[in-house]
């Protein structure tokens, strides 16, 4: 006789559609999620998947829409209601972006300390003080985003926003910072790899890393994490005069931050990245699905990829073992430490955003401005 099949709970339902995105959308905190998205959330994200957006993009909205959801809940004790209200909006303003002396003489004037506390024991607040406008902006974008996928228009767009955004951000101005305060150039690249000498398969996978991130362009984090066997591609090796010829890779990076699913950007390798990817490969006996993975205490090589956040915490781990300030230093800083290098060489903008796969000419330029302009010609115009 066939057993009853068990009723699943809201939250159990949940966690296991958020599975059958996970492909698409990894999620770390899926229990935790599950908990606190609504159905609604999951179904527009699932809708999104299917819809063809952007992995990178998809991440960045699931984890807005996480934060989003805590917040609404621990200011309100309620979901969040779609659309939000303009006076919900404001009270994000308000909680998120305020002045610091301010507060010292009104306590009231900043996030309350409930709500505070609130996120911070989920994990959601980490650092003290105002958040970044960037920050503020971006998640009221893509609250905004979110809200249209639901088919609602929202008050994003009123002035009383708008004005409420600009006097905050007046009355309490930030430094911007970049995501990583030093770039990962060539001279700071030959530290770290200098870390990984022997043949571990721990040096051997980090030396990998770190070679191809930075010679495929600066490749982000989850670029680099979510790699897999199937994206590359053997090509004709390189000629050289006087000289063997140079093993030659391509990249096939499919859909990216910056391109749609219709798209293939490429990218390639050439020479010593090309073998140091060959020697892990091999030393790991990975002849299918993730590239970099994890290595457990004993030395086995994990069927799983790396997650992006291991990437980062392996560079500054690097970063301290070849005596550098590992808070300097961050996954990031291999992308702008590629154009920085490639400014310092000379390479045309042109040809670095190829590889890099910039679309955005002013932000790649900063990179160049930045190690070209101190010794340039316009800085000496009086001798």
């Amino acid at each position: 006789m066939a057993k009853p099949k068990k009723t699943q709970t809201p939250v159990e339902r949940r966690a296991e559609e958020l599975d059958t995105i996970a492909a698409v959308l990894p999620i770390e905190r899926r229990d935790e999620l599950a908990e606190l998205l609504t159905d609604q959330d999951v179904e527009t994200l699932r809708h999104l998947v299917n819809q063809g957006m952007g992995d990178n993009t998809l991440r960045a909205l699931a984890s807005d829409l996480a934060y989003l959801e805590a917040w609404g809940m621990a200011a309100t004790g309620q979901t969040l209601p779609w659309p939000a209200p303009e006076a919900l909006l404001l009270k994000f303003v308000a909680h998120h972006l305020w002045d610091p002396q301010r507060r010292d003489t009104d306590p009231d004037h900043c996030m309350p300390k409930n709500v505070d506390e609130n996120l911070r024991r989920q994990g959601f607040l980490k650092s003290v003080g105002p958040h970044a406008p960037a920050t503020v902006r971006w998640r009221l974008a893509n609250w905004s985003t979110l809200t249209r996928w639901r088919g609602f228009d929202g008050a994003f767009a009123s002035p009383a926003l708008k004005s409420a955004i600009r006097l905050a951000i007046r009355a309490a101005p930030r430094q911007r910072l970049r995501k990583s305060a030093k770039a990962v150039t060539g001279d700071v690249l030959a530290k770290l790899l200098a870390t990984c000498a022997t043949d571990s398969l721990r040096d051997l996978r980090d030396r990998a890393m770190r070679m191809v991130a930075f010679a495929s362009g600066g490749r982000r984090r989850s670029e680099i994490a979510g790699l897999r066997i199937e994206q590359l591609t053997v090509e004709p090796p390189i000629p050289v005069e006087n000289g063997a010829p140079l093993p030659s890779l391509a990249i096939h990076l499919g859909r990216t931050k910056t391109s749609s699913g219709e798209e293939d950007d490429v990218v390639y390798l050439t020479g010593r990245p090309v073998e140091a990817l060959n020697d892990w490969m091999t030393a790991a006996k990975i002849d299918s699905g993730s590239v970099f993975r994890a290595i457990g205490r004993w030395g086995t090589v994990s069927r799983r990829a790396l997650d992006p956040q291991s990437v980062n915490a392996i560079l500054k781990q690097r970063a301290e073992m070849a005596g550098l300030e590992p808070g300097e230093f961050s996954a990031h800083g291999l992308r702008s430490g590629y154009l920085t290098e490639a400014a310092n060489r000379g390479v045309p903008l042109p040809e670095a955003m190829e590889q890099s796969r910039h679309r955005s000419v002013q932000q790649a330029s900063s990179y160049y401005n930045s190690a070209t302009r101190r010794t340039g010609r316009a800085a000496r115009l009086l001798p």
